[in-house]
């Protein structure tokens, strides 16, 4: 089942991605409003976003992560896309932070399949994203784990995958399984909306509309073709440090976002010339910015190429911890600005601020911190 309709001209930008990427960048730009308005609908119902998917693979979104000769626009998988990149899941978040972790998912997805996946697998992965099939990639499960049982052309998965973004919807996966060596393998799975559910559901208290649960592979086969470069490619640093910065950008949209409409709301309320106000709101600008010259470096050094592994892993955790320092702070300051008026349901920035807080609660913030500052206590931080 294919929700979504494929764009009109998946590789009519392929000679000129620079184009493409412009005219992507303005026809997410047109669609925020939009997103924004609808936003309190999909939280209430815990709705997954469906329309703004669609909207997404119609300016040619679902592509524009692989390579040009593809029909992408080379973002997260060249070099040249990454400031690109980072203004789309800054633009997506802005919209609906929901959407923008949804999407970073499939970004994610498409970026480990480019780095690690045979050409004949990146074909047809751009040929399902062309047919508007929304990727995922699926880390998390319980003690027991996701196994690989068996070999090709007759194994097996055994086990489950939780706190699954998209389950039931995406239907292409990327998941990692245990094979009996120990050693982690990713392998690409394709699935019909709805199969493979888990009974596991939560209720987060923000990102509702991710619709997050649990999804069980219990007796899937798995082909050769099916798996994904080399046992142990999944952690292999510096990639597997380097993709928090796309995270982070989704997070700086969903912070420009709730800075932007308690602005307006204080303008509104003709609070904007109280001193108090004014000091609050400016120290919520100094973390927007502060983050957003945190990003973009971190985009430019991991993605350029250039930078030592250990520099590229470090300094994207510090940006990391500097967007969630930056989220955190701005929050405060709006949530004493607003009082209790921004904590009611029916405010747009109750929802922001219950998805910002949620979404910020990635892995391992104090070790990530730690080893950043390891590295660097014994080195200059990279240039751009």
């Amino acid at each position: 089942m294919n929700l979504m309709a494929p764009p009109a001209s998946p590789r009519a930008t392929a000679h000129d991605p620079a184009a493409g990427i412009v005219g992507l960048l303005d026809g997410m730009a047109a669609l925020v409003p939009g997103w924004q308005a609808n936003a309190a609908a999909l939280d209430a119902e815990a709705a997954f976003p469906v329309g703004e998917l669609r909207d997404l693979h119609a300016i040619g979104g679902y592509l524009a992560p692989l390579p040009a000769r593809l029909g992408g626009l080379g973002l997260g998988s060249e070099a040249s896309g990454a400031r690109g990149l980072l203004e789309l899941l800054r633009l997506i978040g802005r919209g609906n932070l929901a959407v923008g972790r949804v999407f970073e998912g499939h970004v994610n997805a498409l970026k480990l399949m480019t780095q690690y996946g045979a050409e004949r697998q990146l074909e047809q992965a751009a040929r399902d994203a062309a047919a508007g099939h929304l990727f995922a990639i699926w880390n998390t499960e319980p003690a027991e784990g996701l196994r690989l049982v068996g070999a090709p052309p007759n194994a097996v998965l055994r086990g489950r995958k939780i706190f699954c973004s998209a389950a039931g919807h995406a239907t292409r996966a990327l998941v990692t399984a245990r094979a009996a060596d120990g050693e982690a393998r990713m392998l690409l799975v394709a699935l019909r909306p709805g199969e493979r559910m888990g009974d596991e559901t939560w209720r987060l208290q923000g990102m509702r509309a991710c619709r997050t649960g649990s999804m069980v592979f219990d007796g899937m086969a798995v082909t050769e073709t099916a798996l994904i470069g080399q046992p142990g490619d999944y952690l292999r640093q510096p990639e597997f440090s380097a993709g928090a910065w796309r995270t982070s950008a989704v997070t700086l949209g969903g912070l420009e976002a709730l800075v932007g409409e308690a602005t307006r709301q204080l303008v509104e309320r003709r609070r904007q010339d109280n001193p108090h106000q004014k000091a609050r709101m400016g120290e919520a600008m100094i973390a927007r910015e502060t983050a957003l010259l945190w990003l973009r470096k971190a985009a430019a050094v991991a993605e350029g190429g250039r930078a030592a592994p250990g520099d590229v892993a470090g300094y994207v955790n510090l940006a990391r911890i500097a967007v969630e320092t930056a989220c955190l702070d701005a929050m405060r300051a709006v949530q004493r600005s607003l009082g209790l008026a921004g904590l009611l349901a029916s405010n747009p920035v109750e929802r922001m601020l219950r998805d910002l807080a949620t979404y910020l609660r990635q892995p391992a913030p104090d070790e990530t911190l730690d080893e950043a500052a390891t590295w660097f206590m014994q080195r200059a931080l990279p240039d751009a």
